[in-house]
């Protein structure tokens, strides 16, 4: 690491970016989604946010798992928006970095830190996302020097502003007696595609509950041909388990959603200050949240205290919980639209559904059914 730009050394950058992003969202300004995800990105280039990702060989301040983790931490607290985009550009980040393409990793892993270009990814599809379906969304057929992708991604983010994708395909082959048919193998592959290609098309992103300024949507690939030269892993099994940089999900979506947690707990204090009937209920929340605290760092240490997928029920359950106990302080205020508290109540919906793994999803459910 290079201690000149680690994390405490950086507080400061980090702390006047928080201030920033809650006066950019508290102005609600008249802004498209795409106008607010590009000013928002700008201000994370000034406080030199994408260096955390990067190594110094490679322009950044090569940050240590734990030092992003206080970094999303704090940012989602501030903007969930923002901490989300990023999310997502730091996955594609992992996922050059932790390849084997010298040539990409020469070629795009400055210019991200610098944040000269955006990466993002579509791999949703591999783990979670019309999983249901029983057939593959997005194919890669390999042909001459490549392979053709067909399909769509289902769920990229930041979309309208990325320069490049790493997409997840599942590798087809051609049947003997229908050449129109594909089978598919069991491989699948990660591949960098740039957005300019031919046959790659970015519908206009649907509006959602909340976060539709992270500019999430899908991404269509018509007979998409892409070299080998931008092949960033397999074709094998189950890629999005295998090697450095290729596990989905992790701890950053549970980070995220303990920061949006501490933002609300933190209106609740505020409140319980003046009015007695909120002081147990704030206390009651903060120590929850201390809890799921030390158990996420501890996991990204190596430490097991539980599992990813326990730690993630918990906090789906206590950014629910106590975006609905911040409602009930703000009383009717809260219920405005441009109200922060009625903001953060549709964000914390969000961890419903977004890399909500089956067994995560079933716990939450027995919890809002109260089946014990």
């Amino acid at each position: 690491m290079n201690d000149i730009f680690d994390f405490e050394s950086q507080r400061d950058q980090l702390a006047l970016l928080c201030q920033r992003l809650r006066e950019f969202n508290d102005a609600a300004p008249a802004l498209s989604n795409v106008e607010s995800a590009v000013q928002r990105m700008q201000l994370c280039r000034q406080h030199n946010v994408f260096k955390w990702f990067t190594s110094s060989e490679h322009g950044g301040f090569g940050w240590s798992t734990d030092e992003i983790m206080h970094g999303y931490l704090e940012i989602s607290a501030a903007c969930l928006s923002t901490a989300f985009i990023l999310t997502q550009r730091h996955g594609a980040v992992s996922r050059i970095t932790g390849s084997e393409n010298k040539a990409i990793k020469h070629k795009l892993l400055k210019e991200l830190a610098n944040g000269e270009t955006f990466c993002s990814v579509g791999i949703s599809h591999l783990t979670t996302s019309h999983r249901h379906l029983g057939k593959p969304v997005l194919t890669a057929k390999k042909c001459d020097g490549g392979y053709k992708l067909d399909g769509f991604s289902p769920w990229v983010t930041g979309i309208s502003l990325a320069d490049s994708i790493v997409i997840g395909a599942t590798v087809v082959e051609e049947s003997e007696k229908d050449r129109f048919r594909p089978n598919a193998t069991d491989d699948e592959i990660l591949i960098l595609v740039e957005t300019n290609r031919t046959g790659v098309t970015r519908p206009e992103t649907p509006h959602l509950v909340a976060l539709s300024d992270s500019c999430t949507g899908e991404v269509r690939f018509d007979n998409v041909l892409v070299g080998d030269e931008n092949l960033l892993g397999g074709p094998i099994p189950k890629i999005m388990f295998q090697g450095k940089g290729g596990n989905t999900g992790g701890l950053q979506t549970s980070t995220l959603a303990l920061g949006l947690s501490d933002a609300a707990i933190t209106f609740l204090e505020e409140q319980s200050s003046h009015r007695n009937e909120f002081e147990n209920p704030a206390t009651s929340l903060r120590t929850q949240y201390n809890i799921a605290k030390t158990k996420i760092f501890a996991l990204a240490n190596g430490i097991e205290t539980c599992t990813s997928q326990e730690i993630r029920a918990t906090v789906n359950s206590l950014v629910l919980r106590s975006t609905q106990a911040a409602m009930m302080a703000a009383k009717g205020a809260g219920y405005r639209a441009d109200h922060r508290i009625g903001r953060w109540c549709k964000e914390a919906l969000f961890f419903l559904v977004w890399s909500c793994p089956q067994p995560v999803a079933e716990t939450n459910l027995c919890e809002l059914a109260q089946i014990s």
